[in-house]
């Protein structure tokens, strides 16, 4: 009991504002895999949804449709591209896609000093044909941080630390649930062995090889196409609010008084 007393004790004193290891442990743990699987049950043709993870951060800005968030970020340039729907096949327009992913060298913009604030993050409102397009990097696989008690915990089970390349996103449009979700790329060495059990067929994609070329001669980005689909926000059940008693009219007041007098 001590040795798991002092085990929590170590989690609770490396977590700070950039740092989440109580999160980082639920979900190499598979907790908050299992709490997904139950509370999120894939709605009939909607979209699967995934781990919000440790490094998500509110107030990613929002730009316009094919902007990119890598800013300077080197790596191979990727366009995302796709439709925002409901059950029914009915275009989403202004719905809104805050995405965020770790760069190529598997960091996230808190946890390396050496990107600028908000890195790969952004925001972005489908049209009103509730299409969606931007650009960012091809994200690559990385280890979850394993230099605290998690990576103790790993090691100790003999797993390893690494997540498959993915992108994160979060899409929410009025009257609908909200989807939180993630993009896994197809091929990846750790698709099926997840150090945090995310990753789901459904959300598996790869990459379109475009043969077009850029005014430069050059070939156009490789692009990942998916469409997402959002189940309609439950119906609040109506007030149970208490009726006032009828008051009889008149008459039947009258009518009643009679009654009485007759039944005494």
């Amino acid at each position: 009991m001590e040795d798991r007393i002092e085990f929590l004790t170590a989690v609770g004193h490396i977590t700070d504002d950039k740092r989440q290891e109580f999160i980082l442990l639920s979900d190499t743990l598979g907790v908050s895999a299992m709490v997904d699987l139950v509370r999120h049950r894939r709605p009939e043709h909607g979209t699967d949804s995934s781990l919000l993870g440790p490094f998500y951060r509110n107030g990613a800005p929002e730009q316009p449709l094919g902007a990119s968030i890598a800013g300077d970020t080197p790596g191979e340039t990727v366009v995302l591209r796709g439709q925002v729907t409901g059950a029914h096949g009915r275009p989403l327009a202004d719905a809104l896609l805050d995405v965020w992913q770790a760069a190529p060298n598997g960091k996230y913009d808190i946890q390396d000093e050496h990107q600028t604030g908000m890195n790969l993050r952004g925001r972005f409102r489908t049209g009103v044909d509730g299409r969606y397009e931007f650009r960012s990097v091809k994200p690559k696989s990385y280890p979850v941080p394993d230099d605290g008690p998690v990576g103790v915990l790993l090691r100790a089970q003999g797993r390893h630390p690494y997540r498959p390349a993915h992108i994160h996103f979060i899409i929410t449009a009025d009257g609908y649930e909200p989807l939180i979700t993630a993009l896994y790329i197809a091929g990846d060495s750790y698709i099926e062995s997840d150090a945090v059990f995310g990753a789901k067929q459904s959300l598996t994609v790869g990459y379109h090889k475009s043969r077009a070329a850029n005014g430069k001669g050059e070939r156009a980005p490789d692009a990942i196409e998916f469409d997402f689909t959002l189940a309609a926000a439950a119906a609040q059940p109506p007030s149970q609010r208490l009726r006032p008693a009828r008051t009889a009219r008149p008459a039947a007041r009258a009518r009643q008084s009679r009654r009485r007098r007759h039944a005494i």
